[in-house]
This record gives structure tokens, C-alpha cells and sequence, in this order.
């Protein structure tokens, strides 16, 4: 049966590559957010992951930071609420996703440049102003369910000149039993493909988003915003923090 996901799943990337190239153009941002959730919820189906949100998502505006476990977590997060991504370059290397997560508004970063980092922190902040949704997973990188790597803080600055609260959310996978589930661990040298197919294989996935309780920024600095939202992610997770 693996196969037959597997093409489901490729069908389901050319209809979006269609939707990008032909009707995002013509589209407004309702049409696009709702184009964008109903996409990533598909996605998500066809993988067998099912969503549980636990904890009201609110439409006020907040920079949004979640831990990072698979390159699951942004569809799970825009079958919520779609939002702008700022992810590492890497992504824009995928087969098919990574140029629906480009098309999509996806941020893109590469690591160790910090004129980047300044670059986007602008532009963040005015996506912020304008009225979007922005979200990023300050860990930097992937980790081991149970664990959560210390937070990069410097992207919490825009939450402060933005004048908008962090939002924290705790992201799992778990399987029939309510333990994490392994097939979705995406770290070292798995390759994008082999965790497709290793999730494909498994299935019978539930992805637990938790929505924990804003962070008021004003007045913080952004290495205690960083360090809070570590800490309450973890804590919502029952996770062991991981040393920088």
C-alpha cells in the first residue's frame, strides 16, 4: 500500500504546484489562506496523520514559535492557520515541497549568515504590521521526540518592535498507544524521501498541536522571551531540555 500513498501523495504535489502557478496569482489572501489549510489538511490525511488541536487559536496578532520534530510541522500548523514560515534553506531543496513551501511565502534562512538574519527580522516585523501570521521554529533545526534544543533568540526581537506577544505552540506525533510516535523522528541523515516513505509505511499518526498561553513582549528582552517559550514548550511536552 505504500506505493499507492506514495503516488496519492505525488498527485496531491502537482495539484499543488497547478494551484501556485495558476491560481495564486489571481487569488486574494482569504482565497489563498483557505486554499493553503485545505491543501496542508489533505496532505496530512494521505500521510495518515491526524490533527488534534488542544487549546483556542486565536486571531490576534503574535509571533508564533513552535518546537521542530518533522517537515510535518508546517502543514500541521497551516491546517490550523495558515502562516508565513521562516525555515532554513534546506527546505527549498525538497522534491516538489519545497517549491509549494517558496510559493506558499515560506521565509527562507541559511545558517551562520547573519546579515540574513538581520534581513528577515525586517521583513518579519513588517509582515507582522501588515497583518500576517508569522511563525518559526527556533530550535534551528530538527529534534529527538522528548527532547527540545535550546532556542536561537534572535528572531524574538521582531515580536518586541512588533509590539505583539509570542505565541508558543508544543507540536507531538503520538501512536495508538499515546507514545511518541518514531516513524515521524526526522534527524541526521535521513533524507527528506526516506522519511516520507518511513511515514507512509507506519500511518495511524496523531499530531498534537497544543496552543499554550501568549507572551507579553513589552518591556522583555528577546533572550527571555526565548528562553520562556523554551521552557513552557517543554514543560507542555513533559521534554527533556537539551543543553546548548
Amino acid at each position: 500500500m505504500t506505493g499507492f500513498h506514495l503516488l496519492r501523495v505525488v498527485l496531491h504535489l502537482f495539484q499543488g504546484l497547478a494551484t501556485c502557478a495558476l491560481v495564486f496569482p489571481l487569488a486574494g489572501p482569504a482565497m489563498r489562506e483557505r486554499r493553503i489549510r485545505n491543501w496542508s489538511r489533505k496532505l496530512l490525511a494521505i500521510c495518515g496523520v491526524r490533527l488534534v488541536v488542544k487549546g483556542a487559536i486565536s486571531d490576534s496578532p503574535a509571533l508564533i514559535v513552535c518546537n521542530h520534530i518533522s517537515w510535518l510541522d508546517i502543514f500541521a500548523v497551516n491546517t490550523c492557520r495558515p502562516c508565513r514560515f521562516v525555515a532554513k534553506s534546506d527546505i527549498r531543496d525538497w522534491p516538489l515541497l519545497g517549491w509549494l513551501c517558496d510559493r506558499a511565502g515560506t521565509i527562507f534562512i541559511a545558517r551562520g549568515r547573519q546579515r540574513d538574519v538581520r534581513r528577515i527580522f525586517q521583513g518579519l516585523v513588517q509582515s507582522i504590521h501588515a497583518g500576517e501570521r508569522v511563525a518559526f521554529f527556533p530550535e534551528g533545526t530538527t529534534s529527538l521526540q522528548g527532547t527540545v534544543l535550546p532556542f536561537h533568540a534572535n528572531l524574538f526581537e521582531a515580536a518586541i518592535d512588533a509590539d505583539v506577544p509570542v505565541q508558543p505552540y508544543a507540536l507531538r506525533y503520538l501512536d495508538r498507544s499515546g507514545q511518541p510516535h518514531p516513524a515521524v523522528d526526522y534527524v541526521g541523515e535521513t533524507t527528506f524521501v526516506q522519511s516520507m516513505l518511513t511515514i507512509l509505511r507506519h500511518r495511524d499518526i496523531t499530531a498534537e498541536l497544543l496552543v499554550l498561553q501568549a507572551m507579553p513582549s513589552a518591556g522583555a528582552h528577546r533572550r527571555e522571551l526565548a528562553v520562556a517559550a523554551h521552557d513552557a514548550i517543554a514543560g507542555a511536552l513533559g521534554a527533556t531540555s537539551v543543553p546548548a
